[in-house]
């Protein structure tokens, strides 16, 4: 049997994601062979440019974002943005704003000046769409007249990606009874519950806002290890908590917030290669922080010899708010 094939490629520029690139599209081709040619030319233009368009990372951009009560100032000029794949850590003192900057990010309020960015969307514009791939866990929990089951099965349907499987599973690691009643429950089994649920909706977008609060200290280690597992590796999760300790050897990059302004946002590594976290009995006469400890010192000094260190959170943020200035532009170099 006799095949006649001919075709053509040509290349048109377009932009993905801010970022030029390159699409091909396939023209002109085919073949006596009822057209599968065709189809198959088809079908590979459609994988490749639908390839393109799902590799495009997802962000958040905050630019000079203002807020405020009134006359009171809470947030001036928040810039800053918060890529997929990582966990942020919200650190500050009560009342610096953090949870305002929470109900902001998930469009619960409406910003004052400037503006926030989610993937291209506005988050007051409250699209469902968008709603249905974030979620945000407030500190304060209801105690509701119904199983924690119950709950999931009326409420985890407003989530496309929601899975009663992984909520009892979670449960389980929080050693939560989803059957039990949650008005019957105590404050750290409701927070329990809750943080299942958020977890349980697999959600692109994450926003926590004190969840360790009312925590014993073994439901903070289960918490840390649910949150490690059962997240998505393209999400992006804001986690606030004034308490760091909570917090430590799962958050990465670390926000640091004061009132009005961001302190510090940086990864453990743009620190451990700033900073300087020594513990020894030898005092450092150059430490910008020391705190004694048993055992000696914990103490914090700019790291002019690019050593290494752990990072410790609470010495950090110790640090941070008692050399605010000296922070910034050691950070903004």
């Amino acid at each position: 049997m006799r095949t006649r094939m001919y075709g053509g490629v040509r290349g048109r520029k377009t932009k993905i994601g801010g970022k030029p690139t390159f699409v091909f599209l396939l023209l002109d081709f085919s073949c006596e062979l009822f057209g599968c040619i065709e189809i198959k030319a088809t079908f590979a233009v459609y994988y490749f440019t639908n390839t393109l368009l799902t590799n495009r990372q997802s962000m958040i951009t905050i630019k000079d974002l203002g807020f405020s009560y009134g006359d009171k100032a809470v947030l001036k000029n928040i810039t800053m943005t918060l890529e997929e794949g990582r966990i942020y850590g919200l650190l500050g003192e009560n009342g610096v704003g953090k949870t305002t900057l929470l109900t902001l990010l998930c469009g619960l309020k409406a910003v004052k000046a400037g503006s926030i960015d989610t993937d291209g969307h506005n988050p007051y514009d409250r699209e469902p769409s968008f709603l249905a791939d974030q979620y945000y866990l407030s500190d304060e929990v209801a105690a509701m007249n119904m199983t924690a089951l119950d709950y999931a099965k009326n409420y985890g349907k407003f989530w496309d990606g929601f899975d009663m499987d992984k909520f009892v599973e979670i449960m389980g690691v929080f050693e939560n009874d989803p059957a039990q009643k949650m008005n019957k429950m105590s404050f750290g089994q409701l927070k329990k519950t809750y943080i299942s649920f958020a977890l349980a909706c697999n959600t692109k977008y994450l926003f926590m806002d004190e969840p360790t609060n009312g925590l014993d200290i073994p439901s903070k280690a289960q918490f840390r290890k649910a949150v490690t597992k059962y997240t998505r590796e393209d999400s992006v999760i804001l986690i606030s908590t004034h308490q760091v300790r909570d917090l430590e050897n799962i958050i990465d990059p670390i926000i640091i917030l004061d009132r009005q302004e961001v302190l510090l946002n940086a990864t453990i590594a743009e620190i451990s290669e700033k900073l300087h976290f020594d513990y020894s009995n030898e005092v450092n006469q150059y430490a910008l922080y020391r705190e004694l400890v048993p055992g000696g010192n914990i103490q914090v000094s700019l790291n002019q010899t690019k050593e290494e260190s752990k990072v410790n959170l609470e010495a950090l943020f110790n640090t941070v708010y008692q050399h605010k200035k000296l922070i910034k532009e050691v950070f903004n170099k």
